[in-house]
């Protein structure tokens, strides 16, 4: 058709901003997250309840954003999630005590988790119709969004409260929705030419077989987020416990790990081209278990800092690749399902590397991620030699 390639570069675009808007707002209020604890009086124990809220509300909304998605279109959906993001992240500095934070941290989880469900779905729509592995560019644009806005909230700490920081990205936010809402708005959903529906039409009553994949795709997916939920809770604090590094050198732990995954992700589509899924699958989850026994049990600073870096490349292409196939498999209804196990992981990381930190050690804990990956890396084997039978019957 004259024009539908421009039409899906106008697509692409749209939603690698929707995709950076994302990480860059949800970064900006992790990191007031002290200045906020200090407001509300809250203890530790109670602003991790607190916080629990994101997950939940997150995790809870995201079967419904599947059927919202079916029913109204990727599109709409990712543009209204938008909104609301934009204006819950100006919520949190509003409140006084813990449970009116968690509160509203239900509400902005709620916009985190439909807005993740939707411009994955439509992303999903999106590779398809390109013919291209693309989709870990979109994460990229996430990864670096968030680096952005962890950045720049770091500089106006000081001089800015949290709330005009955070009712600054709510600004930001609305601004940026308005600029590439229109894009979403104007344009259908692609649809690849050998398929007579689109994804939004895939049966909701899916076959075991369809189901079950659906299921494994989400199980590699939450043993990639697991790992990303404990380096970001866990990974400065063995540095500075264990290896008895300076606080500014753990902090350069993370920031290893985030910037690998992101340059990860920026070359995931060459390497899934050059590879294949099931091969860019086992490759990414055993490097990461390799880097994340390097990260946890090496006996000095330097070597540890290049064990998460590792950990970073290896994860970085696991998620996007197990949503897309999920999605290609179950449309919405299997992004979201794929994404709920996913943040599940991410949500069990943390406080299951703090309870087996106290049985036996925070290094030992923390190879939980490299088993976990090796086991990513295992069933991705077993998926893709699964399939090859399949097509050869």
């Amino acid at each position: 058709m004259p024009g539908h390639s421009s039409s899906l570069t106008r697509l692409r675009i749209a939603l690698t901003v929707f995709f950076a808007l994302d990480g860059f707002v949800f970064a900006g209020w992790v990191v007031r997250i002290p200045a906020i604890k200090a407001q509300t009086g809250a203890s530790a124990g109670t602003l991790g309840l607190a916080l629990l809220g994101v997950s939940a509300g997150a995790v809870v909304t995201m079967t419904l954003t599947g059927r919202l998605c079916r029913r109204y279109g990727n599109h709409r959906v990712t543009v209204v999630c938008a909104v609301l993001l934009s204006l819950g992240v100006a919520l949190p500095p509003l409140t006084h005590s813990a449970l009116a934070l968690g509160l509203v941290l239900l509400l902005f989880g709620a916009a985190y988790g439909g807005i993740n469900v939707a411009f994955n779905s439509a992303a999903v729509e999106l590779v398809a119709a390109l013919r291209r592995p693309v989709m870990p560019s979109f994460h990229a644009a996430f990864s670096l969004g968030g680096m952005v806005g962890a950045g720049l909230g770091a500089l106006v700490a000081g001089s800015l409260s949290p709330t005009r920081h955070l009712l600054l990205l709510t600004v930001a936010g609305l601004l940026v929705t308005a600029a590439a809402g229109p894009t979403l708005l104007r344009h259908e959903p692609p649809v690849p030419p050998e398929r007579e529906r689109p994804v939004e039409d895939v049966p909701r009553r899916l076959d075991r077989r369809t189901r079950g994949l659906v299921l494994v795709f989400g199980l590699i997916a939450g043993c990639t987020a697991y790992g990303e939920g404990a380096l970001a809770d866990w990974g400065a604090l063995h540095l500075e416990q264990d290896l008895h590094a300076s606080a500014g050198a753990a902090a350069v732990g993370y920031s290893c790990f985030a910037l690998a995954m992101t340059v990860g992700r920026l070359t995931g589509t060459m390497l899934l081209e050059r590879l294949g899924r099931t091969r860019t699958v086992v490759a990414g989850g055993t490097t990461a278990a390799a880097g994340m026994l390097l990260g946890s049990l090496a006996p000095s600073l330097w070597a540890a800092l290049l064990g998460y870096a590792i950990t970073g490349i290896g994860l970085a292409n696991l998620f996007p690749v197990a949503v897309e196939r999920a999605g290609a498999l179950a449309g919405p209804g299997g992004v979201a399902t794929a994404s709920t196990l996913g943040y599940g992981g991410m949500l069990l990381g943390p406080p299951a590397i703090g309870f087996m930190a106290d049985w036996f050690t925070l290094p030992a804990a923390l190879t939980s991620v490299a088993v976990l990956s090796a086991a990513a890396a295992a069933v991705g084997a077993l998926v893709g030699s699964a399939a090859r039978r399949a097509d050869g019957s």
